[in-house]
């Protein structure tokens, strides 16, 4: 059996930012918490030499969103610093930007060919975003954006995701309960089964809140001109997809966000489930391309994901792409920052 390793020389991992990922995780184990975004990452006991104290000190500890967005910023100033050619581009976004350590996201592909400064956190809700705490250069996207002035050159914001198919993070229930009637009989009725009034509402608050954002960046004469880039989401898969479903989160219910809703409202055929997912993404895009109108007029540009991961096996939970399908929606945001001049 392979030597423990100290604790020390297990908190030395995480707030190395030349650490990967995949060295964490082979020393750790990741507990699922309430919902799908306060999972826990503990040292592994098997490898890590622990005692009763420190068992105790480490209960006290959350490990996730704050230690990954603190490794992508050091490693962003690291990489800023020694003189990296490549764009800068700052981002504010939910879990497809910023899913801690388990996932190769959205962003992690991207940093391939960007400096991306990042302030984004899974499970987090365009109400916190948008509307959330401010300091003294305004919300955290915006202050985000004055501290990299000098190098921006554009601004990628998720806001979406958590307030359609995600869950309450106060809660952690997911929000398509709000969003489905009972089903009624017939599999080929696709709108019968959604609350369209409680959709249009949710639709409307968005809609505002991507708005209030995009004004908020464009009265400063400094970002005036920054591309925004702004997405919907992909054609999910409720679960489980037929019974050979090869999704076995670590962090969630199988059924965390979708399936179990689905299930409470007795929908059971596999092509009306995904039919109604399809609906709403959809519904989102619609409100999307409205805002974003002409991008070379607007520079508002939109990165439409749906069809980018098109089998079961691209997504690691009902909502997330594995390492292999958020590079295919990456592949995707790629497009949109060539066309717009950002590459």
């Amino acid at each position: 059996m392979a030597k423990k390793i100290s604790y020390s020389d297990y908190l030395a991992l995480l707030t190395d930012p030349a650490t990967t990922d995949e060295q964490i995780l082979a020393v750790s184990v990741v507990r699922k918490g309430r919902g799908g975004f306060d999972f826990e990452l503990r040292p592994d006991p098997k490898k890590v030499a622990m005692t009763p104290d420190l068992e105790e000190l480490e209960n006290a500890l959350q490990i996730g969103n704050s230690v990954s967005r603190w490794r992508r910023q050091v490693t962003f100033r690291n990489r800023l610093n020694a003189g990296e050619k490549f764009p800068v581009l700052v981002e504010e976004g939910d879990s497809w930007h910023q899913f801690p350590l388990l996932v190769k996201d959205v962003i992690d592909h991207l940093g391939k060919d960007y400096l991306i400064y990042s302030v984004g956190a899974a499970g987090d809700t365009a109400q916190n975003m948008v509307y959330g705490p401010t300091g003294d250069n305004g919300t955290e996207y915006l202050a985000a954006l004055w501290t990299q002035r000098k190098h921006v050159k554009g601004f990628l914001f998720s806001a979406a995701g958590n307030d359609i198919i995600g869950e309450d993070p106060d809660t952690g229930v997911a929000v398509l309960h709000d969003m489905l009637k009972p089903f009624n009989g017939n599999a080929a009725d696709v709108a019968g089964h959604i609350n369209m009034a409680v959709l249009a509402q949710k639709i409307a608050y968005l809609d505002e809140a991507y708005r209030h954002v995009i004004d908020n960046i464009r009265q400063y004469k400094e970002f005036a001109k920054v591309p925004i880039f702004i997405h919907g989401y992909d054609y999910a898969f409720p679960y489980p997809d037929g019974p050979d479903d090869p999704r076995k989160p670590k962090h969630a219910k199988k059924n965390e966000w979708l399936g179990e809703p689905l299930d409470a409202r007795k929908i059971k055929d596999r092509d009306l489930r995904r039919n109604i997912i399809r609906f709403l993404v959809d519904a989102l895009y619609d409100m999307l391309g409205v805002i974003s109108g002409d991008p070379k007029q607007t520079n508002i540009w939109l990165v439409d994901c749906r069809g980018a991961m098109p089998d079961v096996s691209d997504w690691i939970d009902e909502i997330h792409g594995t390492n292999h399908g958020f590079a295919k929606v990456a592949a995707r945001f790629r497009k949109v920052l060539k066309k717009a001049g950002v590459s």
